[in-house]
């Protein structure tokens, strides 16, 4: 059984506060163009990159309410500042979208890769735990390079 898209959106967004995670790039911004069109409760928008964050903030302002739409500077190595976002906004649904994704850069700064890309989702996964976020979604935003399977 297919579901369209916007039925699977609206079962994670509607009445719910949403947290995107990387909301300052190329998808995460995408995702909450998105969100802003449903009929969300509250949208977080949480990123490194201030002034990423502020574009997407000023952008979207003009498609919400703006006192239900938060930026807040982070990033998901620190899983206290991720827990406590959870905990404090009530978050419901997680789109996970923050991530290094030039493949040639983070092949050159394997560690930089592996702390953000693994251990960053690692932390956003046990904070939803912890807080009891209902939906975890895990926006894989890595390209194929030489597969081996």
């Amino acid at each position: 059984m297919e579901f369209p898209l916007s039925d699977l959106l609206n079962k994670d967004i509607n009445g719910k506060t949403v947290l995107i995670t990387g909301a300052g790039g190329s998808i995460g911004s995408e995702l909450a163009r998105k969100v802003v069109e449903l009929n969300f409760q509250k949208l977080i928008l949480l990123d490194t990159n201030e002034y990423a964050l502020y574009e997407i903030q000023n952008e979207i302002k003009s498609c919400a309410l703006e006192s239900n739409v938060f930026s807040v500077l982070g990033n998901v190595t620190n899983k206290e500042r991720i827990l406590e976002i959870c905990k404090s906004f009530e978050v419901d649904t997680i789109y996970h979208a923050a991530a290094y994704k030039h493949v040639p850069l983070v092949e050159e700064n394997p560690f930089e890769g592996v702390v953000n890309n693994v251990f960053g989702t690692l932390n956003c996964l046990k904070a939803a735990s912890e807080a009891g976020v209902d939906t975890f979604v895990l926006i894989s935003t890595d390209k194929a390079v030489r597969p081996t399977n």
